[in-house]
């Protein structure tokens, strides 16, 4: 796309190629229709931008989540859920405890993270506007500090999720026109695609969205997002601080209560299409408040017992390398009961929808196995738990591939699997050696500026190295069962150029947040016609 173009002249443009291709007596195709449309064009007219004008830039990150944002600094999620004006959470880096207040701010900028960070993906999947990763900026206690600037808490900040752009004060916004034409073109791309389209979505709304933007399914559930609510963030601290069987038992029958609403909700949004859950993934002290914050009121002497526990719980759970550490299936044969709450909650809404009429079709994702034998043993527990379940109900179960190692005994794995999701963030993380949420804010530009990589691989997928595995992952679980489902759940199942290089490998579906799913459907379309031109 030319950068220069508004977003009426890609309207206009849109508008041209669907009537060329639809008249009477058409000039083009609706293939010719498809490709003169790039899924950059359409992503620009799908969100609201900048008025063009000249901008005092104070600062660029990275462009995380697209959209315009305008709103009054603040610097804790406690100070936007006190908000009664639009706000722009502005943090070092978020955390699930953040969540509550992300949720209320019209966007979100961070001074570290990359594009596979927590705030990019969590802004991704509501639509929200996100910059990441601007390390010229500075905090402090009541404001913020731009290139020897400052602005203070509750100032106007305008970001560009879009460009990574920070500016100071009110910048006008576009309003994002209807543009019917768009339907007609994203029908002909489901008339052409081979993949399915399905979406990351972890509440009701979300899956809302996902199927009024035309999602085939979910494939990816992040349940641990269900429990960073205000209200269900104090019980899994409890399962956390348990002292006795009988204390983790009753914080775990309260999250299978919230869990089993949760799961309701989701399932009949998304009635009669597949909802692929992941079970919990993430270590356990991301549910607890960060250990610097705890270790600070105890220099003060401030903790109460409360404090104290939870002081303790975090340097329990803490690890230096967290991402690499007590999570997924890992954590799930730590602390058994976690998992099985998970299934439990989730038959009990299956039953539900079912004696309502509903036709829920459910699948369990296990995340992070690496070995035959360590899934086969974690698969039976589940099995045993849907077994024991009065519903009876048969719920296909698989994993996700997540690490190097996955793919190359995905012949293993393929035994005790009836699919594969690749986690191509975690893949990419792992297959480079890079951490996803500080590579980008360190040497990613360099690498980029010197040449030392073609692109940023967390936001185009890796064609020499990591599809290189999803390749092999595919090929050898196949060989094992050759009617295997696949998918891709990273975040480039949104990303229009990793899904033309993903859709050459065999999969059968990628999976992206809510929002992306018009760009996900028109790229998908793309690889499919070019696949067709290269034959």
């Amino acid at each position: 796309m030319n950068p220069v173009e508004s977003q009426s002249e890609i309207a206009a443009a849109i508008k041209e190629a669907v009537t060329l291709a639809s008249n009477p007596t058409a000039s083009i195709s609706k293939e010719e229709a498809l490709m003169r449309v790039s899924p950059t064009q359409l992503e620009t007219v799908l969100h609201t931008s900048f008025e063009p004008a000249s901008h005092d830039i104070l600062t660029r990150g990275l462009g995380a989540s697209p959209g315009a944002a305008v709103g009054k600094i603040v610097l804790s999620a406690e100070e936007a859920m006190m908000a009664t004006e639009d706000v722009i959470l502005v943090r070092e880096e978020t955390n699930p405890a953040d969540v509550h207040g992300m949720q209320i701010a019209v966007g979100i900028l961070t001074t570290r993270g990359g594009l596979a960070s927590h705030a990019a993906v969590v802004a991704r999947g509501w639509g929200k506007p996100a910059v990441c990763g601007a390390e010229n900026i500075e905090l402090a206690d009541d404001h913020i500090i731009i290139n020897g600037e400052r602005i203070d808490v509750g100032e106007k900040l305008s970001i560009d999720g879009t460009s990574g752009e920070v500016m100071r004060g009110t910048i006008q916004t576009t309003h994002v026109e209807q543009i019917p034409e768009i339907d007609v073109l994203l029908q002909w791309a489901d008339e052409v695609r081979e993949l399915d389209i399905r979406a990351n979505a972890d509440t009701a709304t979300e899956a809302q969205v996902a199927r009024g933007n035309g999602a085939e399914g979910i494939g990816l559930c992040r349940t641990e997002h269900m429990f960073l609510d205000e209200q269900r963030l104090p019980i899994i601290r409890r399962m956390i601080l348990a002292s006795t069987a009988e204390q983790e038992t009753e914080a775990l029958q309260e999250l299978r209560e919230s869990q089993h609403k949760d799961f309701i909700e989701l399932l009949e949004e998304m009635d009669g299409l597949p909802v692929t859950v992941r079970l919990l993934d993430p270590p356990l002290h991301e549910f607890l408040p960060q250990i610097e914050e705890l270790l600070e009121d105890a220099a003060r002497q401030t903790l109460d017992q409360e404090q104290q526990d939870l002081l303790k719980a975090a340097r329990r759970w803490s690890e230096r390398n967290p991402m690499l550490g007590t999570r997924g299936v890992r954590l799930a044969w730590l602390t058994p009961g976690l998992y099985e709450m998970q299934t439990l909650a989730l038959l009990d809404a299956i039953a539900d929808r079912t004696a309502n009429g509903g036709t829920p079709l459910v699948e369990i994702m296990i995340p992070l196995t690496i070995g035959g034998e360590e899934l086969a043993g974690m698969r039976e527990r589940i099995q045993t738990t849907i077994d024991e379940h009065p519903s009876g109900t048969p719920i296909k179960i698989g994993t996700m591939i997540e690490t190097p190692r996955a793919a190359l005994v995905a012949n293993q794995l393929a035994e005790h699997a009836d699919f594969f999701s690749f986690g191509t963030n975690d893949l990419t993380q792992l297959t480079f050696g890079f951490s996803r949420d500080d590579v980008e804010s360190s040497i990613m530009g360099l690498y980029l500026e010197q040449e030392l990589l073609e692109h940023n691989p967390f936001q185009q997928v890796d064609a020499e190295a990591v599809t290189e595995l999803v390749q092999l992952g595919i090929e050898r679980g196949r060989s094992t069962k050759p009617e295997l489902s696949i998918g891709v759940c990273g975040e480039h199942g949104g990303d229009p150029v990793s899904i033309g290089v993903l859709a050459a490998t065999g999969i059968d579906y990628v999976s992206c947040s809510p929002p992306r799913i018009p760009i996900a459907r028109l790229a998908a379309a793309q690889a499919a016609i070019t696949q067709s031109i290269k034959n």
